[in-house]
């Protein structure tokens, strides 16, 4: 599913406005942010084309006013990456041929919501990940033009090996074998450079490669120059890519000193000197290893990042000079725990690190308690002080879904920090499959809060005052629900209304703030207070046949005027259910009830809909009201939107209304009523003082 935070840009291709316009509610009703431009012709399609960026072409099959095999012709000629999708009315073999061999390589059929919705989210995840690709191989090749010249100038004698050959040496390997120039060298066999006396023992180590077998770190041998001449030289190898095609990076190092003393030295120079661990260049080689390994799907990997409590409180209290006695104190225990199973290193000036292996979400949080514990007020001692010490534990747990290095190293960190914000002494775990079944436990919960909500009667309502602009009588407040949990806590609608709709709940619900809003209107009439309640719906009860019926017998029974009442539902949902909104909203009218339009005006044509729909109201769209007093576009839309209204007998809404410059704007509009937080904020009490 496409993230509600990426804006799908549409360029739709449709003969009807209402069909692209129920292919945009279609992916907002999948949680897609979609911006559509629908097509008026041919030349207007080639003018945005080429002027603006779009995600994707979604293109009727059937449509005549720009024939599908011309949108190809028209996409290819921009020379963007812009795939097309056909939408088919008929998902027959004839016409999903004809899309095919139209150019259109994607297809989607009309008459099925999931699918088309499927169709497109896959289609854009996949122009989204070829441009991130290009995004990459564009930073590649500048990190291999810095790299390819950082060699150039090294002074370490560097060849790139494919299949045995080279393709790229630098100055200083060309001058250890007397080579004056590249072309002396390319091409040539790296066996070559070696003895006959090591010639049998390498030729087998390149046959192990050429099978896939990673390298060595480093072997020894007699290297052989081109005049004859050998020396003694230690090989380092490490996997490379020249141009886009994986090689082998080869270090020839003529070597002086004897083999004990050269795995030494290798040996010194992946340890921290004053632990004894490995130090951070090692361990960040080892995570990059560790990270491909997940990428490929592996399991049980993990990561610690262990940093001592109050540092700088420490080393106040053992004096800067028994620094280096309390990390080597600190490496010991940490040794002692872990044993020499995992990779440990010292990460930091007072930060370690451990690489778990064969270690699933459960093992890892108990090794991780492990050193906690280790180090809980015990004493250690520090050079010729002994004093106790706590550390903070971030654990992450590896997988396919975290698998770069920068990942895995970034949510570590962000758990240690959140470790130590929180007291320190503690471990916070990091494991993506545990935030999957977190997040399943808490919509769970969720849902059995509403259900209870429900049978206790515990939501509670909540009354925003809309204003008219034009002095009309009577008072009218919009509804807003809340639900009360036990503890009093009152849950706003959006942290609980995505889960009541998926789970079949928000019929339920507009059942019980219809009933208590009619309930409402009845008290208030008594008060001699002629009150409007606007409630909000959901498509759900477009969907109730009884619904209707039932709201007439309750204003029957309440000897309430039913105009007194006017139900909202989103412009959107009236587009995907137009046939079930045109029988509800006809309903309605035999008991006087209103009904709004939402979001009025994020639409393709949102106009269109009232040939459909007798609404009596427009509440227009809300980021239409965004920094409206400087937004002529913004400004421009209201007023056409609110005149139009006018004429079409309509009364509009501004909601959102944030501050005293957009209230001069709405007041020279022909907008009929205004709300927002700058007027009155919602509350529980409907005591808002009307003109």
């Amino acid at each position: 599913m496409t993230p509600r935070e990426s804006v799908v840009r549409l360029l739709l291709v449709e003969d009807r406005v209402e069909d692209a316009e129920r292919i945009a509610s279609i992916l907002r009703n999948g949680g897609m942010a979609v911006r559509p431009t629908k097509a008026e012709s041919e030349d207007h399609f080639e003018t945005v084309i080429g002027q603006q960026s779009f995600d994707l072409v979604v293109v009727g099959a059937e449509a005549r006013l720009i024939p599908m095999e011309r949108v190809v012709e028209l996409v290819e000629a921009s020379g963007k990456d812009v795939p097309i999708i056909a939408v088919l009315n008929e998902l027959t073999d004839a016409n999903i041929q004809r899309a095919f061999d139209s150019g259109v390589p994607r297809v989607a059929p009309r008459a099925h919501p999931e699918i088309l919705q499927f169709s497109i989210a896959n289609a854009f995840a996949a122009v989204e990940s070829r441009r991130s690709v290009r995004r990459l191989q564009a930073s590649l090749r500048e990190t291999e033009r810095r790299c390819d010249a950082l060699i150039e100038s090294s002074r370490d004698p560097i060849a790139y090996i494919h299949e045995g050959m080279h393709i790229r040496a630098n100055q200083a390997y060309l001058e250890m074998f007397g080579f004056e120039e590249f072309e002396e060298v390319e091409g040539l066999s790296l066996l070559d450079l070696v003895a006959p006396a090591h010639a049998e023992e390498f030729r087998q180590l390149l046959k192990r490669l050429t099978k896939g077998e990673p390298p060595p770190k480093t072997m020894q041998l007699t290297a052989q120059r081109g005049d004859g001449s050998a020396f003694e030289a230690v090989m380092e190898f490490a996997q490379a890519s020249y141009e886009g095609e994986p090689c082998l990076q080869v270090i020839f190092r003529q070597r002086s000193i004897d083999a004990e003393v050269v795995r030494e030295l290798d040996e010194l120079r992946q340890r921290d000197q004053v632990t004894g661990l490995y130090n951070r260049q090692h361990f960040l080689a080892e995570v990059d290893h560790t990270a491909a390994r997940a990428a490929e799907g592996e399991k049980e990997l993990a990561l610690l990042l262990i940093e001592i409590d109050n540092y700088a409180s420490v080393l106040a209290e053992i004096g800067l000079g028994n620094t280096d006695s309390l990390l080597e104190a600190c490496a010991q225990r940490l040794q002692k725990v872990l044993g020499d199973e995992q990779v440990l290193a010292r990460f930091g000036e007072h930060t370690f690190a451990a690489r778990l292996e064969k270690s699933n979400h459960k093992k890892t949080a108990e090794t991780a308690d492990k050193v906690r514990a280790a180090f809980d007020g015990k004493i250690l001692e520090i050079g010729e002080k002994s004093m106790s010490i706590w550390v903070s534990l971030g654990a992450v747990q590896i997988g396919e879904r975290i698998a770069t290095t920068q990942q895995i190293l970034g949510k570590a960190s962000q758990c240690v920090n959140a470790a130590m914000s929180m007291g320190g002494n503690r471990v916070e775990l990091f494991d993506p499959a545990a935030g999957d079944r977190a997040e399943e436990q808490r919509i769970q919960e969720r849902v059995r809060e509403i259900e209870q909500a429900l049978e206790n009667n515990s939501f509670v309502l909540h009354f925003q005052p809309v204003i008219s602009l034009h002095g009309d009588p009577g008072e009218a407040y919009e509804v807003l629900i809340r639900m009360k949990l036990p503890s009093g806590e009152l849950v706003p609608p959006l942290s609980f209304l995505p889960e009541a709709e998926e789970h079949g709940l928000t019929g339920r619900i507009d059942r019980w703030v219809i009933g208590r809003a009619l309930a409402l209107i009845s008290e208030r009439h008594k008060l001699r207070r002629d009150t409007t309640l606007f409630v909000n719906i959901t498509a759900s009860s477009l969907m109730d046949e009884q619904l209707p019926g039932l709201i007439g017998r309750q204003i029957a029974k309440l000897g309430i005027d039913g105009s007194r009442l006017v139900l909202e539902i989103p412009e959107s949902k009236v587009f995907t259910n137009l046939r079930p909104a045109q029988e509800f909203a006809q309903a309605l009218k035999r008991f006087h009830v209103g009904l709004t339009l939402e979001q009025f005006g994020s639409g393709v044509n949102s106009f269109q809909v009232l040939n459909h729909i007798d609404a009596d109201f427009l509440r227009i769209d809300r980021s239409f009201m965004v920094d409206l007093a400087k937004n002529t576009e913004h400004q421009k839309k209201i007023r056409e939107i609110a005149d139009r209204a006018r004429d079409l007998g309509k009364r509009t809404i501004a909601e959102f209304v944030q501050d005293a410059a957009s209230m001069t704007v709405l007041f020279t509009s022909s907008v009929n009523y205004v709300s927002g937080n700058f007027l009155a904020p919602p509350g529980p009490e409907m005591n808002y003082e009307f003109g």
